[in-house]
């Protein structure tokens, strides 16, 4: 019997559909792979703002992680809004349990529009339970310097290591400059040199979801068989393109949603 490449992304849930689960099963559809979820929070959004979000009992978070490993077993996880530390308890409790293989951890702390997506209590208990497990961490420029109390990149890449996380994607996107390149930051290994990941910035205001997006992009392609390097390189020019196709597409008042389905693959089948 053939089977689907799979991934399973954690994370809360935007009904306006540009960020969160709604953007992570669209980005791991758009690349081939079969999107499982596990939800841990509901958010009343759009792209305007947060308004409100209510958590899922731990409990519920634990077995719907527990209920995809069991029948159908994701090739990479992604881990996004956490919402709170018993949460991201439950969240490490399952992936421990179950070895999780391939797990991209995506530090939701705020969303595009600014608004609080993660509690005070619940970034410690990241630092000790989930970076340990990563296979790759994507802060962006405020998540990275809040995991570290820097902002220096190279002590931020080397804090991040310490604290147990293999490699490090230190996103430039968001930084406020006025270069037409965005350069993100890749560590693979402690003290090696930062790696610079380089795309053109695409002037558009439709930026609801890319940090959620990028890190599902980077998730499937592990689910492919991708070596880190490679996954990364690849969500970034995904990302890119997202970015450019939908720039000039009105959705919305605020933050638009990139545009998740470009250039749709049919699924990756495994011939076994």
């Amino acid at each position: 019997m053939s089977t689907y490449r799979t991934a399973l992304s954690i994370a809360g849930s935007d009904c306006s559909g540009g960020a969160g689960i709604q953007a992570d099963i669209k980005t791991m559809s758009a690349l081939g792979v079969y999107a499982m979820t596990a939800i841990t929070a509901i958010t009343v959004q759009n792209t305007c703002g947060v308004t409100a979000v209510q958590g899922i009992d731990p409990s519920i978070v634990y077995g719907q992680i527990n209920a995809v490993f069991s029948d159908i077993r994701p090739m990479a996880v992604k881990t996004g809004m956490l919402f709170s530390a018993d949460i991201v308890n439950a969240v490490a409790d399952a992936l421990i349990e179950n070895r999780a293989e391939n797990i991209v951890l995506d530090p939701v702390m705020v969303a595009t529009s600014g608004d609080k997506l993660l509690s005070d209590d619940a970034i410690d208990t990241i630092i000790r339970r989930l970076i340990p497990l990563s296979t790759v961490i994507t802060p962006n420029v405020n998540e990275a310097a809040v995991l570290t109390g820097t902002d220096d990149p190279a002590l931020q890449s080397s804090r991040l290591h310490e604290m147990g996380a293999r490699a490090i994607l230190l996103k430039g996107g968001d930084r406020k400059d006025e270069t037409e390149i965005s350069v993100d930051l890749l560590s693979l290994a402690p003290g090696q040199k930062l790696i610079p990941i380089e795309s053109r910035r695409v002037d558009t205001v439709n930026t609801h979801g890319t940090g959620c997006t990028l890190s599902s992009a980077i998730t499937s392609f592990l689910a492919k068989g991708y070596h880190v390097h490679d996954s990364i390189v690849k969500a970034k020019n995904y990302i890119y393109e997202s970015l450019k196709s939908g720039a000039r597409i009105k959705t919305g008042a605020g933050h638009g949603p990139v545009n998740h389905l470009y250039a749709p693959a049919p699924l990756d089948i495994i011939n076994n």
